[in-house]
């Protein structure tokens, strides 16, 4: 998916809030919170204290999308957050949603920030996109100090190599990416709390008649294409230390 598909993609978020309702619902999320994808408001508490900022710690949070998941983790944790992201829509929410932060137009394979500039980093539900895939755990690795964490959420196939499930899940492995690029202390769980969640939110957006709100279509389509292989993937967290 390109720069352009995903600027298209985040115009039509801002211009109608049902999609964003339907999913705070499911991910009990707060009103406040626009969501970035399907990690829960639970999960979200979990991520923020695996990455055990401290106050003034420097964040990187990568593929940031609108910033809010970032956002909130810096806001309870007290670090100061940067985001890169490749889609410059998603970049002026984020900016418009979160002054304060640093968000800059990139790639996960390149950033654009100089070696050991963070404390730690997450990215959630996006590590998948990079190419080659390699390339972003390396950055990941590249830009976190010695001794920073990194927190991933994702989703892996059951069975490497399964030709029935999206492509860039095909043969994505969290741990084998991220102890090749160097990190240690590698550890990857299985969420399946988060699996009944995503799957009661895919379920009902499937279901719906979304009209001629774009946003709401989009979401639809999407979960009509997901629910067949939801069997097939697993939901992940992963922690690692660089």
């Amino acid at each position: 998916m390109t720069a352009s598909y995903f600027d298209g993609w985040y115009a039509d978020q801002s211009a109608s809030s049902a999609k964003d309702r339907l999913m705070q619902r499911h991910l009990g999320l707060p009103s406040e919170v626009v969501p970035n994808n399907t990690l829960p408001w639970t999960g979200l508490a979990e991520v923020a204290t695996m990455l055990r900022l401290e106050p003034g710690g420097r964040l990187l949070d990568l593929a940031c999308g609108r910033g809010t998941y970032g956002g909130e983790i810096a806001r309870r944790t007290g670090a100061s957050l940067s985001g890169v992201d490749f889609s410059a829509e998603a970049l002026n929410a984020a900016r418009r949603a979160h002054p304060e932060a640093d968000f800059r137009l990139g790639d996960i394979t390149a950033t654009g920030f100089g070696d050991d500039a963070f404390d730690a980093a997450v990215c959630i539900d996006a590590i998948q996109f990079g190419d080659p895939q390699s390339a972003g755990f390396a950055e990941l690795r590249r830009v976190v100090r010695p001794g920073g964490r990194v927190v991933l959420t994702c989703w892996e196939a059951r069975l490497r190599g399964d030709e029935r499930v999206p492509k860039r899940l095909q043969h994505l492995d969290l741990a084998e990416g991220l102890g090749a690029a160097g990190f240690t202390d590698v550890e990857v769980q299985e969420r399946t709390d988060w699996e009944t969640v995503e799957l009661g939110l895919n379920q009902e957006a499937a279901a719906l008649d979304p009209g001629d709100d774009r946003a709401l279509k989009s979401f639809h389509d999407e979960a009509v294409r997901s629910l067949p292989n939801m069997p097939l993937v697993r939901r992940v967290l992963a922690t690692a230390v660089s």
